[in-house]
């Protein structure tokens, strides 16, 4: 029998791997992706057009040598493809098993949703074949984001000076621009809202549901709200808040977001080096489970281990009902993202992972193990008031049991009590008050409410999120202000543009329905063929004319002429900022010196 060669993507998970099988296994990193999409053919896309765009492929510059590895240690070996369990990983895993020429039907696939011993020994039991549909739907994708990234990038270049545009890229920057025209729209009004108040208690006036009050209205009703004031009504309700479900890709970045101050890469980052293995008391292991996912669905033993956790460390009143909702479009093969195992506590972590590990771990172990608690109670009590015929009302709350609270907190809970009155009783009001209020516009997106936005509209997968954002940000088409995204005059510009020559590609609706199809050929339900051919002749007589109707911008001139060619210097941009250089440009190369 053949030694194995099992083969992963990155350096420190194959460590990881390689402290749980034997000596005669060996265990290497592909590094990532091995091979991309090539820039030859028509316009560099590295398709072939007249062949239903079949691709072309090139091993990545840089990892020649890695590859030429991977070859020359697989001979011999019975190789193991272990990449991640995503489109992108099977991806490269069928791009591996064609460079290492082996047998496309033969089950040389291992996945793992951790990295423990454990995983990974059943994982070795239950080899597969590479899932061609998924690699298809990735090969989709990563065509279409090249026609349209090559494409529109280009265009924008030349035309406006903008640096790039993408499939989701644009469609996110869109939303932000849309957003701040939006705001900039707003026209506030004035309105008022009435509060009388007790000893130990406020009570607003009621206001129909979808009105305003005017001054003049408040002023009356103020006047003829007169002592005494009569309870009229009392009624207790019980309410409960239920746990949130455990944590998916997008909920995680936004968890950190707004309770760890990580930004979604940040996040990302932590979350990949708690999944492919720490060093805890000698022994390498994984301490989550895989970080890209969109499943909320949790493996069968991690609840028997979970709720046995909860009423051994709380009671049996803690106990609660696991329940999980499949989500449109959602990869359910994935779990949802919690510990390994519940043996390791996040105090028993310390002095064994970074700040930011620790925390973040801290926060997926609570809310995996919250997400099986029962609910918080409380008692809410509505006190309904009158003053002659005019209608007010008091609300307490009060917590009567912390059920998930007691391990995880997502609200900030204050008791609201009331003093104790009974029906028909009078009360006297220390003042009554109309209040001004003015309407205020929309907030502009954080990056947790971006994030939340995309996924709601099925923009992107979560996965790519923290990337999108980072290209906003380095392309200059937004900036950050007071942890909030304002889009730039540059990434209004595109916007503005994208929307004159290619708003029916670039839209909300329109990317959201790609992705579906994509998870459709991923499942095997749709060709990605067809797909292909009508986007790609919908999208280029949309280009051809952007080519000829886009107002070119022109860099701005000075009154100074080049010494080497004697045209005219011109302002141009860089990320690092404004130049002076040649018009003449790339003809002649003249920098201006500060």
């Amino acid at each position: 029998m053949n030694k194995k060669l099992i083969i992963v993507e990155s350096p420190s998970k194959s460590k990881t791997i390689a402290s749980y099988v034997g000596n005669d296994v060996l265990v290497l990193s592909s590094k990532g992706h091995v091979r991309d999409l090539s820039t030859s053919g028509v316009d560099g896309l590295g398709l072939d057009m007249e062949n239903n765009f079949t691709p072309r492929y090139n091993i990545i510059p840089g990892k020649k040598q890695l590859v030429k590895e991977l070859i020359a240690k697989s001979k011999g070996r019975d190789v193991l493809i272990a990449t991640d369990q995503d489109r992108e990983g099977e991806a490269i895993g069928w791009h591996l098993a064609e460079l290492l020429e082996l047998d496309p039907k033969a089950s040389n696939r291992i996945v793992f949703r951790e990295i423990t011993r454990p995983a990974i020994l059943e994982a070795l039991e239950n080899p597969r074949p590479i899932d061609q549909h998924l690699v298809y739907s990735q090969e989709v994708r990563r065509i279409l984001d090249r026609i349209i990234g090559f494409k529109l990038s280009k265009l924008l270049q030349s035309k406006i000076k903008s640096k790039s545009a993408g499939r989701v890229q644009s469609v996110a920057l869109k939303l932000i621009v849309d957003l701040e025209k939006e705001i900039e729209a707003f026209i506030p009004e004035t309105y008022y809202e009435i509060e009388a108040s007790f000893h130990h208690m406020k009570a607003d006036y009621v206001i129909p549901s979808n009105t305003r009050i005017s001054k003049e209205e408040a002023d009356q009703i103020v006047k003829e709200s007169v002592n005494p004031f009569v309870v009229t009504d009392i009624k207790t309700r019980e309410s409960k808040r239920n746990p949130k479900p455990p944590f998916i890709t997008s909920t995680l970045q936004q968890d950190a977001i707004s309770n760890l101050g990580m930004s979604a890469s940040r996040t990302m980052m932590v979350a990949q080096s708690l999944y492919e293995g720490k060093e805890i008391k000698g022994e390498i292991v994984g301490l989550i489970t895989y970080m890209r996912t969109d499943s909320t669905r949790l493996a069968q033993p991690f609840i028997s281990e979970t709720l046995s956790f909860i009423e051994n460390t709380f009671g049996k009143p803690y106990i609660g009902k696991y329940t999980t909702t499949k989500k449109e479009n959602s990869q359910d093969a994935h779990e949802a993202i919690r510990p390994t195992s519940l043996t390791r506590t996040p105090d028993s972590l310390e002095g064994y992972l970074s700040r930011d590990e620790l925390r973040l771990y801290k926060r997926i172990f609570e809310r995996s193990v919250a997400s099986m608690m029962s609910p918080a109670k409380f008692d809410i009590t509505k006190v309904t008031l009158k003053a002659g015929e005019h209608v007010y009302q008091a609300e307490g709350s009060v917590e009567k049991f912390d059920g998930y609270q007691k391990m995880y907190t997502d609200a900030k809970n204050k008791d609201k009590h009331l003093p104790k009155l009974e029906v028909n009783q009078e009360l006297n009001a220390k003042e009554v008050l109309a209040i001004e209020k003015v309407t205020t516009p929309k907030t502009r997106y954080s990056e947790a409410t971006l994030i939340k936005e995309l996924e709601a509209l099925g923009i992107g997968r979560p996965s790519t999120y923290a990337q999108i954002i980072q290209t906003l940000k380095n392309r200059d088409y937004v900036s950050i202000k007071e942890k909030r995204f304002e889009p730039s005059e540059q990434g209004r510009l595109t916007v503005e543009q994208l929307d004159i020559f290619f708003g029916k590609i670039i839209n909300v609706e329109y990317t959201s329905k790609m992705e579906t199809v994509l998870d459709e050929i991923a499942d095997g339900k749709q060709n990605g063929g067809d797909l292909i051919d009508k986007f790609y002749n919908s999208f280029i007589p949309l280009v051809k004319i952007a080519q000829k109707d886009m107002k070119k911008i022109e860099a701005k001139k000075t009154d100074e002429l080049c010494p080497k060619c004697g045209k005219p210097l011109v302002i141009r941009k860089s990320k690092y900022g404004e130049f002076v250089a040649c018009s003449g440009f790339p003809k002649c190369k003249y920098v201006k010196k500060d």
